[in-house]
């Protein structure tokens, strides 16, 4: 795991020099080394590349990066995991291929200059890299099918720019390096407010988009996108001939996706809530294992918020080394500066990661496997039972006008919440009347269920109008991969997909990737293997999701061994007890940045709106919860922090 960064393009002695700011800046990715190289000397079209490494396979000096092939010149700069990557030595070297290292960036490298672009679709794992090809002066990048590891990108540059392109791990690093503008993209804006996050290709940046998952282009020595690729997509479902057999290859994956992702020479353990995805990790995990497994848990005071009790029972049932982290608000509000100095993009998640995964690194851990995608791969979310019975309510009062269904929604929230403050209600019930006008367009439901904040108060909240290249949070460029992917797909299917591509790649993952590696920590993330997904696709839909919420095929290949009674009680998801904390510890901070009328309109926020939204939540206002004052919170710190404005 790693940090890069590199520039394709016209070569100088400035360029050579944003690159080495942009891998420097990149120094917690990587803390065990770092490398620089360049195809050329002197200036001419070319490219650079620089390397921060975290050593997790062959720990020695062999394992430096950037990585040369001799043969060819061909040059890599690689961060991930490639868990297949013994078996492709294997085939490697029956085709004549020699190795110096044990380590994966070799073979990915290998791989390249025997298959060419064709590489990516023998990896397995998570991975973005750039390879730079002399035999046809040309880069080649890639990104892993889920997005678990990012890779930004500056955009193409007219004829006014230099003809270089800039990459790398983080936005930021393209930020503190100079080569791309502080100015917020209003996409990426539009994006934000709806959704708590920036959903790509977009990024908060103007000039900065994501190479999207299970994604490849080649761009040329003169800076120009040659060609771009998808070379993988969520597969369509498969004729069920035999259900016996495709749970039994399914178990199959799960097992041998845990099993590759133990393979580590550094200090390894697991994250555990005491929930079904966590629990069912570990128990997989011991099972491939001689070795006592260290699992890690949050606890908090907040007793409403505390899971640790389920998290040492099963820990208990399973015999691992367990370790309890207690975390305080006090605690939260010392780490906090440090906290949101790790977050790459705004977002209002992700803190809550950078906690356990700093607590694990201090305990002297490198690697961590995670139970996430559980839920979006076997319907444990509430979306699976919600949105189905709200889009048969949508399709029936369709008939009606907008205006009649809006006015008996508001009906039907005063009675469900009370009377409103200053702010209307803006979660389920307050939301009734955006779900009832999507007329049953499912992936318009889905956007609705999580959007931060009503259609009415969302135009309230920006200054400026809408940018038409956006609907519904999402860029139309998405929305229509969305559609297309999801158009053979049965309804629960397609509620999994929106699941695995929006709330997982675009929020938990990436939230992930950054809270982990601001404190030098590796996450692997087998439930979402994609051999595991494409196995998934040839299990019937019943067998796969039914009941919801269960989760009951996962619990049954995993977890069949422990009292199913651990696992029948009303669900939570890993929160920070934010909303006593807002109101409490991290009150004055807010209010100040909250308040800032100057700030507020530089990232193009309207000052009454936010502080109308800030004394509803004082006050306790029904719909009002934290993390829609959160999130707001969040974009004027990381805007305040990067000096950004529209």
């Amino acid at each position: 795991m790693c940090g890069i960064a590199g520039a394709i393009g016209q070569i100088d002695d400035g360029v050579r020099a944003a690159v080495r700011k942009a891998t420097a800046v990149q120094t917690h990715r990587g803390p065990d080394g770092d490398g620089f190289w360049s195809s050329r000397a002197d200036a001419g079209p070319g490219a650079a590349f620089g390397h921060r490494r975290l050593a997790i396979i062959d720990l020695s000096d062999r394992g430096a990066q950037p990585m040369l092939d001799p043969v060819t010149g061909c040059a890599i700069t690689y961060n991930g995991e490639v868990y297949n990557f013994r078996e492709l030595r294997r085939e490697l070297e029956n085709a004549g291929k020699q190795f110096k290292t044990q380590t994966d960036t070799e073979v990915v490298l290998q791989a390249f200059v025997q298959w060419g672009d064709a590489c990516v679709e023998r990896l397995l794992g998570m991975f973005a890299f750039t390879i730079w090809d002399p035999r046809n002066d040309s880069a080649f990048l890639a990104r892993d099918r889920l997005g678990i590891k990012p890779l930004y990108l500056t955009r193409e540059r007219g004829s006014g720019g230099n003809g270089t392109r800039y990459f790398a791990s983080e936005l930021r690093a393209l930020l503190e390096a100079g080569v791309a503008e502080r100015k917020i993209d209003p996409v990426g804006l539009a994006s934000y407010l709806w959704n708590g996050f920036v959903v790509g290709p977009h990024t908060i940046a103007r000039e900065v988009e994501l190479v999207p998952a299970g994604s490849t282009l080649r761009i040329h020595a003169d800076g120009k996108t040659q060609s771009r690729k998808r070379y993988w997509r969520v597969p369509d479902p498969q004729p069920v001939t035999n259900e016996a057999a495709a749970v039994e290859e399914l178990g199959g994956r799960l097992r041998t996706a845990v099993k590759q992702r133990l393979v580590s020479d550094v200090p390894l353990g697991v994250f555990l809530s005491g929930g079904t995805d966590s629990s069912a990790v570990v128990a997989m995990a011991m099972a491939e294992t001689d070795d006592r497994l260290s699992t890690f848990n949050v606890a908090f005071d907040e007793e409403e918020y505390d899971e640790s009790r389920y998290a040492a029972a099963v820990a208990k049932a399973l015999g691992t080394d367990h370790h309890e982290i207690r975390l305080t608000g006090e605690i939260f509000r010392s780490q906090l500066d440090e906290a949101l100095a790790g977050l790459d993009q705004p977002t209002f998640d992700g803190l809550n990661t950078y906690s356990v995964s700093r607590a694990v690194r201090e305990a002297g851990i490198t690697v961590a496997l995670a139970g996430s995608g559980g839920d979006e791969l076997f319907g444990g979310y509430s979306s699976f039972a919600d949105l189905p019975r709200a889009r048969r309510w949508s399709k029936a009062l369709s008939l009606f006008p907008e205006a009649l269904r809006r006015a008996a929604a508001s009906v039907v929230s005063r009675v469900k919440t009370g009377s409103p403050g200053a702010i209307p209600p803006q979660m389920r019930w307050g939301k009734l009347g955006d779900a009832l006008s999507t007329n049953g367009d499912l992936l318009a439901l889905y956007q609705c269920s999580y959007s931060l904040f009503t259609e009415d108060f969302h135009a309230q909240l920006a200054e400026s109008s809408p940018t038409a290249d956006v609907w519904r949070g999402l860029p139309l460029e998405l929305v229509s991969e969305l559609r297309e992917d999801t158009a053979r797909l049965s309804e629960l299917e397609s509620l999994s997909t929106f699941e695995l591509s929006l709330f997982l790649r675009e929020r938990l993952l990436r939230d992930t990737d950054a809270a982990s590696m601001a404190v030098s920590l590796e996450v692997r993330v087998p439930l979402i293997d994609h051999t595991v997904i494409e196995a998934l696709s040839r299990v019937s839909v019943e067998r796969r999701f039914l009941p919801v919420f269960k989760k009951g095929l996962l619990r049954e290949l995993a977890l069949s061994e422990l009292d199913p009674t651990m696992f029948e009680r009303e669900k939570y998801g890993f929160e920070l007890p934010l909303g006593v904390w807002c109101r409490q510890e991290l009150r004055e901070n807010m209010e100040q940045t909250l308040q800032d009328t100057e700030l507020c309109r530089c990232v193009g926020l309207r000052p009454s709106s936010v502080a109308s939204l800030w004394q509803a939540f004082q006050l306790h206002a029904p719909g009002i919860d934290w993390y829609r004052i959160w999130a707001i919170y969040i974009l004027l710190w990381w805007c305040r922090r990067y000096d950004f404005s529209l």
